[in-house]
């Protein structure tokens, strides 16, 4: 496969049409190597517009959806990020190509062993992957400019938002199959939040592989 051309492609015919249109997002997405962090299996699936399967019912979502969300976030170099679903570590890493520094957390030892690889291999030194439950976020190294959550959950914890700074900003997926949206919540004022609808997906839910724990 002609990788760059795929990753053209990608940009172009997916993502471009859907209305992100920051120049700075697609030039990230075009430096970022997608394919590297695509299970091998799946390697050709790698800019395809589908979630690829990452195992134990886990995923990458589509490309536009994770272009979608970096474009919502206006990121700056300032910006201390949070991501609670590490997954492959590529959304991380695009997250880390804009922002001065992201703490992932991913309950599931497996994928935050493959996520820290994947992000040592391409060399992305402003990653730390935590292995925990960050189901109500990560507290201990909060607050933060921004907080993603790549999977769906019913409703943004109360904890969660309380993590954000003054001006901070969260996107999560909300809401129950077969209908959910991604929101976009804005911390207007200590205690004080703004929401806004981006555009409606599905994403995979967390769950509970234990009675007091939850897995992306």
């Amino acid at each position: 496969m002609d990788f760059e051309r795929a990753r053209f492609n990608m940009v172009e015919q997916q993502i471009r049409p859907w209305d992100v249109l920051d120049q700075e997002v697609l030039d990230t997405l075009m430096a970022v190597k997608r394919e590297n962090f695509v299970p091998e299996a799946h390697r050709n699936l790698a800019f395809a517009d589908i979630q690829v399967p990452l195992g134990e019912g886990q995923v990458m979502l589509e490309p536009k959806i994770e272009a979608k969300v970096l474009q919502a976030l206006a990121l700056k170099k300032t910006d201390t990020v949070l991501e609670i679903g590490t997954g492959s570590g590529y959304m991380a890493a695009l997250l880390a190509a804009q922002a001065e520094f992201v703490r992932s957390v991913e309950i599931d030892p497996r994928l935050a062993t493959l996520a820290q690889d994947n992000l040592n291999r391409a060399r992305v030194d402003n990653v730390i992957v935590e292995e925990g439950d960050g189901a109500a976020g990560w507290p201990a190294r909060g607050p933060y400019d921004v907080i993603v959550v790549s999977a769906a959950v019913s409703a943004v914890p109360q904890a969660m938002l309380e993590q954000l700074k003054p001006g901070g900003r969260l996107v999560a997926f909300v809401g129950e199959a077969p209908v959910m949206s991604a929101e976009l919540v804005t911390c207007v004022a200590p205690g004080s939040f703004e929401t806004v609808k981006l555009f409606e997906t599905l994403a995979p839910k967390l769950t509970a592989p234990a009675a007091s724990r939850f897995q992306f």
